[in-house]
């Protein structure tokens, strides 16, 4: 039996609610072609791991940064945040080449055996790379070892 007996019912419901399940929102649209698909729009670093579940995680966009670490097996957690200038952030992408970012190889992760992931996360409009003990590969590697250095000149120490 169906949930709308009335057939008038039905066509005023599918009138008035189809076309919003189709519309596209045209401003959205326009603002993601007008944006640079190679432009760094978000960069996330964490430290995960450890026989305590030790964990430091830092979110860095164009205008703020956020960080937070803990100690899970004690519940110790503490977070920081705070506002970046654009040069600040021009500094922190500065070292990072987008072209060469897939071409930046992972290994294998150590939680298994109680060691800490060090995890990259950084997005372009075009895509998301996402890398796990990229230290390893020494060949690419260096301009994310850059990043952290200018990154630790904005951090508290305690974060650091």
């Amino acid at each position: 039996m169906p949930a709308i007996k009335n057939t008038y019912l039905k066509l005023l419901f599918s009138m008035f609610l189809l076309p919003a399940f189709f519309s596209c929102d045209k401003s959205k649209e326009q603002t993601s072609i007008a944006k640079n698909p190679n432009e760094i729009t978000f960069i996330s670093l964490s430290n995960i791991g450890g026989d305590q579940g030790d964990y430091k995680i830092i979110r860095i966009t164009k205008d703020s940064i956020h960080a937070e670490q803990g100690i899970t097996a004690r519940r110790i957690h503490k977070e920081w945040d705070s506002a970046i200038s654009m040069q600040a952030w021009n500094n922190l992408i500065s070292p990072i080449n987008t072209k060469d970012l897939d071409v930046i190889q992972s290994s294998p992760s150590k939680q298994s055996v109680d060691g800490i992931d060090e995890t990259f996360q950084i997005r372009t409009p075009k895509k998301s790379h996402i890398y796990v003990n990229s230290y390893a590969d020494t060949l690419h590697y260096r301009q994310l070892k850059l990043f952290k250095e200018q990154l630790n000149l904005i951090l508290p120490t305690e974060y650091r």
